[in-house]
């Protein structure tokens, strides 16, 4: 991975890191939401919940569109599937990992 490929994965992990914000995900992935509808969700300040909004929107999780007085959110598939990518390449890293370990286990019970 380059410099920019790990930068990206450290904002969209951080992004996601927060249940908040997974949740925000989830609803928006489900269809376009005003934030203030959004705010409505939560047990916290519109304010507070902007910032949730901004920080998916910094890492290219969600955009937003001004539609007359409201910002309207909306998820981006393509962002998360690429968060999947990123899991299923670091899967195979450790599975690759064990294996070698579970072979010089091996290798090394025969002697």
């Amino acid at each position: 991975m380059t410099e920019d490929d790990e930068d990206r994965a450290d904002a969209l992990f951080h992004a996601l890191a927060d249940r908040t914000r997974r949740d925000i995900m989830r609803r928006v992935l489900a269809g376009e939401h005003s934030v203030s509808t959004l705010a409505g969700n939560y047990d916290m300040s519109f304010a507070a919940v902007q910032k949730h909004v901004a920080v998916l929107e910094r890492a290219g999780l969600l955009t937003k569109r001004r539609h007359g007085r409201e910002q309207l959110a909306s998820g981006d598939v393509a962002a998360v599937r690429s968060v999947g990518s990123m899991l299923t390449e670091l899967e195979q890293v450790w599975r690759g990992r064990i294996a070698r370990i579970d072979d010089l286990i091996a290798t090394d019970q025969e002697d």
